[in-house]
């Protein structure tokens, strides 16, 4: 069955999001090849071009499919939990195997090189991750209202350290399953204060 052009361009959009997206990962924005970027998925550079304007457009692109996979592959599992601490390790769980796709990591290695700066690709880091720390507090207050998770310091202060703990647990164990997927749901358990069974 022949292919419309919009399903083409689709599916070349999101070859190229993956390739960026694992490339940005690896190398980080400064050191992303827009000619490897394009090899990688299958495509030339004009093909490239022909979808995103230059590396910024690319990277600005690459940070919303990923916002938008984490949303799909792990915070729609985590809301279907009933229990507030359910949702977090599920979200802890579905994150560590999420990173083995070597793409999760996006965010990460851009807020390191953009921490700081003015600049659209800082602002577009900044949106995502207030979006993940709404979330994660109310969750952890939610937690807290029930009696699930004990008080402690501020909702959005263990947010913070509940997604630094999630982050640095999968980056530093990447490849080693199912120990990333174990050991990033008893970082968020130990964020949070609370006992796994």
């Amino acid at each position: 069955m022949p292919t419309t052009q919009a399903e083409r361009r689709a599916r070349s959009r999101s070859a190229l999001l993956e390739s960026a997206a694992r490339g940005l990962s690896r190398q980080g924005y400064a050191n992303l090849m827009l000619e490897q970027v394009a090899r990688e998925a299958g495509y030339t550079r004009g093909a490239l071009y022909h979808q995103f304007a230059d590396k910024e457009d690319l990277a600005l692109a690459v940070l919303r499919w990923a916002d938008e996979t984490w949303q799909r592959e792990v915070g729609e599992v985590a809301a279907d939990q009933d229990d507030p601490v359910a949702a977090l390790l599920a979200m802890a769980r579905g994150h560590a195997v999420l990173c083995r796709r070597d793409i999760a990591r996006v965010a990460m290695a851009l807020r390191v090189e953009f921490s700081g700066r003015e600049h659209p690709i800082a602002t577009e880091l900044e949106r995502v991750q207030a979006g993940l720390v709404t979330r994660l507090a109310r969750l952890i207050n939610a937690g807290r209202r029930q009696g699930s998770i004990p008080p402690g310091p501020p909702a959005k202060a263990v947010a913070l350290a509940l997604n630094g703990a999630l982050e640095g647990a999968v980056i530093a164990l990447a490849g080693q399953e199912p120990y990333d997927e174990v050991l990033a749901v008893r970082a968020v358990a130990g964020v949070l204060g609370i006992d796994l069974v």
